[in-house]
């Protein structure tokens, strides 16, 4: 299938002329890269060329990577975790085209399915493993919500939400911090020797957001081709690829609930 769609979006971009401008579609990197152009490739090709709007996908190495360009409003369209779009909607002007559809964003913590722990309070005194400071659901959140529980622990920060999943199976760590829809997308093997020992409140998701100097147009078009993806059966297909359920229209107001929190863990991190 992937094979497939990597040939489709060689030929498609075949016919589109040289003179067409190409914009950038970021990710935030949860994920290995690899595992993440197999599915937003395919996505992304589908949405290119039903908008007719040139996408391309780009990632970062690691979190802070990403948060550094953001900073530097290196990307035309971006998909980003719901703290770092109030951050950078604030400091680099991004405004929110669209989010994911009937879903709220938890974050969960981890553990290998065979551990004995059964509660949360269980893991004070330990070396627990998130993927980037600012990660908002998988780090963030957790972290918050074990502090004033009064739980103390030393965090270790990787490069994705799959290198938590993998240290964690692997024994390396007790516990991990993640999301649903990162632990649901991983391999069958992964996800069987693993389990939620506990999840955060819900919250709005991440948001597709646009860099202010992108033309309304644009915007426009694949604003509409977004939302319009669950009415097609290929663009039902292509939504699955990523874990959505489907598409909606955003406006800023909708990550209020994360504004209320008061973060402020990349004001002196991000110039």
């Amino acid at each position: 299938m992937v094979k497939w769609l990597a040939i489709f979006l060689f030929l498609w971009s075949l016919s589109v002329s040289a003179d067409d401008k190409v914009y950038t579609f970021a990710v935030v990197p949860q994920q290995a890269a690899s595992e993440m152009a197999e599915t937003w490739l395919p996505f992304l090709g589908y949405l290119s060329e039903k908008s007719h709007v040139k996408l391309r996908f780009v990632t970062a190495p690691d979190i802070p990577a990403f948060e550094k360009r953001l900073g530097e409003g290196a990307y035309d369209f971006a998909y980003m975790n719901p703290y770092h779009y109030t951050f950078f909607h604030k400091k680099s002007g991004y405004e929110a085209l669209a989010r994911e559809k009937d879903r709220k964003l938890k974050g969960i913590i981890v553990v290998r399915s065979d551990s004995p722990l059964k509660d949360i309070k269980e893991l004070n005194g330990m070396t627990l493993v998130f993927p980037a400071p600012a990660a908002f659901a998988a780090s963030i959140l957790p972290r918050v919500a074990m502090r004033r529980a009064g739980i103390n622990f030393n965090p270790k920060f990787v490069s994705s939400h799959d290198s938590v999943y993998l240290n964690v199976e692997r024994g390396l760590y007790p516990a991990g911090g993640g999301i649903v829809r990162t632990f649901d997308m991983l391999d069958e093997t992964v996800k069987k020797s693993l389990r939620v020992l506990w999840s955060t409140p819900a919250f709005t998701p991440h948001a597709i957001a646009t860099h202010p100097k992108l033309p309304g147009e644009i915007s426009r078009k694949v604003l509409a081709t977004l939302v319009g993806m669950s009415a097609d059966p290929v663009g039902q297909d292509m939504l699955k690829m990523i874990g959505f359920k489907g598409v909606e229209a955003a406006r800023d107001a909708d990550w209020d609930d994360i504004r209320a929190l008061g973060i402020t863990e990349l004001d002196a991190r991000v110039e």
